[in-house]
């Protein structure tokens, strides 16, 4: 018999969520074989196959919390695997057309099929965003959130819905206009680090906005010949990451953090660059960005934002950071105050690029690409003075990008 153990979690976590089975009790696995997905606070995991041989008992079910060497199940070599439905699955109320759609889709984990099965859905019309296309809890709720419950038919002696003799609002059965859904893992750790951003920091938000025209110029001229030469699409990003370099050079408070009663004061430039997933918003970090090239940025971008999406980024993508960079612009969001990814003591906001009336230095007035940024930052350590000159230096240095490669 091998025990399926939680394997370690990485530096400082040591408790996880148990969030999808991909194997069943009675299934045959392979050794490295993905069988079950734990969540911590900060990524999606998957725990492989210790072994070849048949799952015989699954120990820690779906949204158990478990800690680091804990027993998730057992696997028994030269067992015969069992290909009917777990006992579990057959004990549901389910109707039988919805057990016999389960056992044609392997896809669908025990929790989101009861899911499908208490509204009556679909499953194969509610696209997934798991793993090889695989649904999960989220994926269902926002289906449901979206197209609401298929359409159920009343029982011929069912009592009315209105009384005539109460001419208030109808009484609906309960918990037929609401659905409790589990916080995720990821979802708790979000709301606790950005709360505790709040409530520690003294945080404060300062606005400007650039002409984009420049770097939009810049990157029709080039974008094809960059791709063909370093195989990396020239986005926005790189200009953004490549001006914060700039500017948390020459104002290093921004680039800093308070620990106890010190500063800490980073000579390197890790950004993070927040990355929106099915599961939440995750920050994977840009190591080395003073060093990198414009390829090198956008090379590296892409590499993280794809780990993120596919839920392979791995912890040690997700520690440390000084600096961090979101796109709220990419929803269409115009202006936002991003809160701080704490313990850093700065966050850049970026917006939608929108065609404005600007009074231009002759006087005329022209239509112009503008995007608004948003600085918010810790001020128990940075100034005001320093907050608004840190903005400026990045607007001074996309409205031309020629600073960015003098280094000026």
């Amino acid at each position: 018999m091998t025990e399926i153990l939680v394997p370690t979690l990485g530096e400082s976590v040591s408790e996880a969520t148990v969030a999808t089975w991909l194997k069943k009790e009675g299934e045959a696995v392979k050794a490295d074989e993905p069988i079950v997905e734990l969540e911590t606070d900060k990524v999606t995991l998957e725990v492989n196959a210790p072994s070849d041989g048949v799952i015989v008992k699954i120990t820690a079910g779906e949204g158990d919390n478990v800690e680091v060497g804990a027993l998730l199940g057992e696997i028994e070599a030269g067992a015969a695997a069992n290909d009917a439905a777990p006992a579990e699955e057959k004990k549901e109320d389910a109707p039988k057309a919805a057990e016999d759609k389960s056992s044609d889709n392997e896809k669908l984990s025990p929790a989101v099929q009861k899911l499908v099965d208490e509204h009556s859905l679909d499953a194969s019309k509610i696209k997934g965003t798991g793993k090889d296309g695989r649904l999960i809890k989220e994926d269902v709720q926002n289906f449901l959130d979206t197209h609401g419950k298929a359409a159920e038919t009343p029982a011929p002696d069912a009592v009315p819905v209105h009384k005539v003799e109460t001419p208030a609002a109808p009484k609906r059965e309960a918990g037929e206009r609401e659905e409790r859904v589990r916080m995720t893992r990821l979802r708790q750790s979000i709301a606790k680090r950005l709360k505790e951003a709040q409530n520690t920091a003294a945080m404060l938000t300062t606005f400007n906005e650039v002409d984009m025209g420049a770097v939009m110029d810049l990157r029709k001229q080039y974008k094809d010949v960059f791709e063909k030469k370093h195989g990396a699409k020239l986005g926005f990003m790189s200009f953004f990451v490549k001006a914060c370099v700039n500017a948390l050079n020459e104002f290093p408070a921004v680039n800093a953090e308070i620990q106890g009663d010190e500063i800490v004061y980073k000579n390197y430039c890790d950004i993070g660059v927040a990355v929106s997933t099915p599961q939440g918003l995750v920050v994977p970090v840009l190591r080395g960005c003073e060093d990198r090239t414009m390829a090198g940025v956008e090379s590296g971008i892409v590499e993280l934002g794809t780990k993120a999406r596919d839920g392979k980024i791995s912890m040690d993508d997700m520690m440390g950071g000084s600096f961090t960079i979101t796109n709220g612009g990419v929803f269409g969001s115009l202006m936002s105050t991003p809160i701080l990814n704490a313990p850093q003591s700065a966050i850049l906001g970026m917006h939608k690029i929108q065609q404005r009336p600007m009074v231009m230095a002759d006087g005329s007035i022209q239509a112009r690409p503008m995007m608004y940024i948003a600085l918010s930052y810790d001020h128990r350590i940075i100034d005001g003075r320093e907050a608004v000159s840190f903005l400026v230096r990045i607007k001074e240095s996309l409205e031309d990008p020629q600073r960015l490669v003098l280094d000026i």
